[in-house]
């Protein structure tokens, strides 16, 4: 079977970076070798971005700048590990890919999404993952989440900045039902985590990706 790029989605605090390293750890026992990386960064580039990006030493950076920021990780992330990857027949677990930037700094940050689009397909060809793992849960829930540990800069915004994200969430995923599977994470790990191999398991009987 071709190999498969899979996204995690969702607010910071909806437990998919968890829920993407059980992922990988249940595809692997089933013989599925699986390459883990994350956005931004994934590349020494990205992870130099991605400093830069969450840094509080820029508090006034502007969504135009950190869409363009994103976007440069992206492509070298692109270029040096998800295709590579994907050529060699591995699937791709990333956490965060374009719905990120269309969620965060569209409609967080205020950035016209059809510049996000003009932008997306100058640095990606458009790319979009096989699938889409969209982790759900209340904004007020995600917060209280990630204000219990030090906070990064995006983390550190307000309630209404996540409720915007979250509504960004959901509206992709409204849109592209076949792509996008929202998975209600505001529970038990292990009911979630169920929930995820459900969705990942007729992936990996299939002749070939879904979405491409």
């Amino acid at each position: 079977m071709s190999a498969l790029f899979v996204s995690f989605e969702g607010l910071d605090g909806s437990g998919k970076s968890t829920q993407l390293r059980r992922a990988a750890q249940w595809l692997a026992s089933q013989g599925a070798l699986c390459e883990v990386t994350h956005e931004p960064g994934g590349t020494p580039l990205g992870e130099a971005i991605r400093d830069l990006f969450l840094s509080h030493r820029f508090p006034e950076t502007e969504g135009g700048v950190e869409m363009l920021m994103v976007f440069a990780s992206r492509r070298q992330h692109l270029a040096q590990v998800i295709d590579p990857a994907l050529q060699r027949g591995v699937h791709v677990l990333c956490d965060r890919f374009t719905d990120s930037t269309v969620a965060y700094q569209g409609h967080g940050r205020g950035v016209a999404l059809d510049l996000i689009a003009r932008v997306d397909a100058l640095s990606t060809g458009s790319r979009r993952p096989d699938l889409t793992l969209l982790f759900d849960v209340p904004a007020a829930m995600a917060r209280a989440r990630r204000h219990r540990g030090e906070a990064d800069r995006l983390d550190a915004e307000d309630l209404a900045f996540y409720e915007r994200v979250r509504a960004g969430y959901l509206e992709v995923a409204a849109a592209e039902p076949r792509r996008v599977r929202v998975i209600d994470s505001s529970g038990d790990k292990e009911a979630t985590a169920a929930a995820v191999r459900a969705a990942l398991a007729p992936l990996l009987a299939q002749p070939s990706g879904v979405g491409r």
